[in-house]
């Protein structure tokens, strides 16, 4: 098995609560050699963790020929022009997410990534949570019918006040949190169109001047419905009463579920009373008036995240570094392509457009 160079820009909660606390786990296909980190006592402990060459800035590592893969994992507002600058140079790119904020962004570096033939990768490792899976393989079966609705809610209670509250930074609960929930959504919906969006933003609880309340629908476009579902997005700093991560509305059934367990009902068309429309008022047994029943015989099953996965960090990340490791060494296919979250983006982008009150 091919070990990788890698180099992180970054060594912030992300590049090293994440990047580097994955990467020193998987010694067979990863090695760190470089890090980059503006504040000296950053680059002291990247340094002495992972025995690798320290930077205060990025542009030294342009000039390196020995590295397989360069993460990025600087600050939001630095993500579009620093993997530019690297995909240009011919490095592979691994950016953090947010990619962007803009399509027309993601469309430059989709363009570097093919000129100079190398990979541009997104993490969003939330594609392979375990209760994203589980909820795919049961709306997949079919036993909940057509799918109607699916309700996401990433919410909490918090009055936030660091550099990501702040618009310059490209901040707030949607390029914040949103790049995840949005990403499950998408697939959820399709990734083959673009959905009409609406979206209502505030800033509550915030001490900068980003939304930390998000309330977003995605439905089709045009007045022929071809079955799509309307998906509804909440990501809110506001919720003191967090119910359900996801809630999925079908025609012979539903979900409902946190991320660490879920339970879904459905009955068997088969085994349904026959019934028939009736225009007439509806009268009981001693003739007086009554609402009309459906006597539905319901199906239940559980789950419960596997022992093996309730670490939901290390099963994440191992996923998505086993597949992008599979990519750079066999040239195999990103499961997470820069084209996806180009439409992530582009939905992203039409939220911001929507709420000129925050994103002028």
């Amino acid at each position: 098995m091919k070990k990788l160079r890698v180099a992180i820009i970054g060594q912030g909660r992300s590049g090293r609560g994440i990047h580097g606390r994955y990467l020193v786990t998987d010694p067979a296909r990863f090695q760190i050699v470089a890090a980059v980190d503006p504040i000296k006592n950053r680059r002291d402990w990247a340094a002495n963790a992972y025995g690798c060459d320290t930077y205060s800035k990025h542009a030294p590592l342009l000039k390196r020929d020995d590295l397989d893969l360069v993460i990025n994992a600087s600050p939001s507002h630095q993500h579009v022009p620093i993997s530019l600058e690297f995909l240009n140079a011919g490095f592979n790119v691994l950016c953090e997410k947010p990619l962007a904020s803009k399509a027309k962004d993601v469309d430059n570096l989709i363009a570097a990534s093919k000129k100079s033939k190398k990979v541009l990768a997104i993490f969003q490792q939330s594609r392979f949570a375990p209760y994203f899976e589980q909820i795919r393989k049961v709306i997949d079966s079919g036993i909940l019918g057509d799918i109607v609705q699916i309700s996401i809610a990433f919410n909490g209670f918090s009055r936030r006040y660091d550099w990501q509250t702040l618009t310059e930074y490209m901040g707030g609960n949607l390029l914040n949190t949103g790049p995840h929930p949005m990403d499950q959504a998408l697939q959820l919906f399709g990734t083959d169109t673009m959905p009409k969006v609406i979206c209502v933003m505030r800033c509550a609880n915030t001490y900068g001047d980003a939304e930390d309340h998000v309330n977003i629908i995605l439905t089709e476009k045009g007045r022929k419905p071809t079955g799509r579902p309307i998906i509804h997005l909440e990501i809110s700093s506001c919720c003191a009463y967090p119910s359900f991560t996801y809630n999925v509305y079908g025609t012979r059934g539903g979900l409902k579920g946190s991320t660490s367990e879920m339970e879904w009902r459905y009955y068997d068309p088969k085994e349904a009373p026959k019934l028939r429309l009736i225009r007439k008022p509806l009268d009981g047994p001693n003739k007086e008036p009554v609402y009309c029943s459906d006597a539905i015989k319901w199906r239940k099953k559980t789950w419960r995240v596997p022992k093996a996965k309730r670490d939901l960090f290390t099963y994440m990340s191992g996923s998505f570094y086993r597949m992008l490791h599979k990519t750079l060494t066999t040239g195999a296919p990103l499961l997470i392509t820069p084209q996806q979250v180009r439409q992530q983006i582009a939905v992203i982008e039409e939220c911001h457009r929507q709420n000129p009150h925050i994103y002028r």
